[in-house]
């Protein structure tokens, strides 16, 4: 248990056993939630979707509860445009991004077992 008390289950994203969890805003937007999610799991990373009929805010604390590192909140504009809004557990509200960058780039925080989000 040394790692647990150290991080105190906040736990760096390769450690962390949900890395992301996709935050749909609407009921339109939880198809496109769960191709975000596939994609992400496709590509390695261990993501969830949490798609219950809760505000947003109740979504992103839960999610903050539970020390996920990345939640990516979609909506309409999101599945428009094939983006994520990013919020990171250490960073808060990085906003908008690219679904492929900010796949990368938790790709690339896991393979360099980086500390942050």
């Amino acid at each position: 248990g040394g790692l647990v008390e150290h991080y105190a289950g906040a736990f760096p994203l390769w450690l962390a056993p949900v890395q992301a969890i996709v935050l749909p805003i609407t009921d339109r937007a939880k198809e496109y939630a769960r191709q975000v999610r596939t994609e992400l799991f496709d590509a390695g990373l261990r993501c969830e979707s949490d798609e219950r009929n809760e505000k947003i805010g109740a979504k992103i604390r839960d999610a903050q509860l539970k020390k996920i590192p990345f939640m990516l909140v979609v909506g309409d504009r999101e599945a428009e445009a094939r983006t994520v809004s990013v919020r990171s557990r250490r960073e808060g509200d990085l906003g908008p991004a690219p679904l492929a960058a900010i796949r990368d780039r938790m790709l690339a925080m896991q393979a360099e077992r980086a500390v942050g989000p």
